[in-house]
């Protein structure tokens, strides 16, 4: 029988909540970020891949609590998950940073401005849908407003929350 790793339980619970937590603060305060994969991404940093995106997976069914509408994203923070996980791995350079997280944003990006124009016609929850509504109202397909909102707020929210989670590493604080 295997024994339980405790130091792993651990750090997914704490992901799980950081999830959580930061999903209530950006729901909370309307902020056009997300705050809802610092846990993933430290999932994914820290066991790989699969770890972040089953942090992602349930993160989506706890914040559905608080937001209906979190578990119609849960793709997306399954993509970031495995992205993180894959490309970022260990190599926590700030130079090398900018650009993976650029790359991890893309098809998340693509997934969430999809999500919000077919199922919810550019409305959610998030700060963000204010901004889709105006640059709509000004001219912009539904689509490209959309997608354009997506890609500022999420590499913004991916360079602060993978920014974040790195500098606990490269602190030590987290091992």
């Amino acid at each position: 029988m295997k024994s339980v790793n405790v130091k792993k339980v651990m750090y997914l619970a704490l992901a799980l909540a950081l999830n959580w937590v930061g999903a209530l603060i950006a729901l909370s305060l309307r902020l056009p970020i997300y705050l809802d994969t610092l846990g993933t991404v430290l999932a994914a940093l820290l066991y790989g891949p699969v770890y972040g995106a089953g942090v992602a997976l349930g993160s989506a069914l706890i914040n559905q609590l608080s937001d209906p509408m979190a578990i119609f994203y849960a793709p997306v923070g399954i993509v970031v998950g495995v992205l993180v996980g894959l490309l970022i791995k260990r190599d926590l350079s700030w130079k090398a940073l900018l650009g993976r997280v650029f790359v991890v944003s893309i098809p998340g990006t693509l997934v969430a401005s999809l999500i919000t124009v077919i199922l919810f016609k550019g409305i959610t929850t998030s700060g963000s849908s204010l901004l889709v509504q105006a640059l709509h109202a000004v001219g912009l397909d539904l689509v490209t407003a959309s997608f354009l909102v997506q890609f500022v707020t999420d590499y913004a929210d991916r360079l602060i929350t993978i920014g974040l989670i790195v500098l606990l590493f490269k602190r030590k604080i987290i091992k």
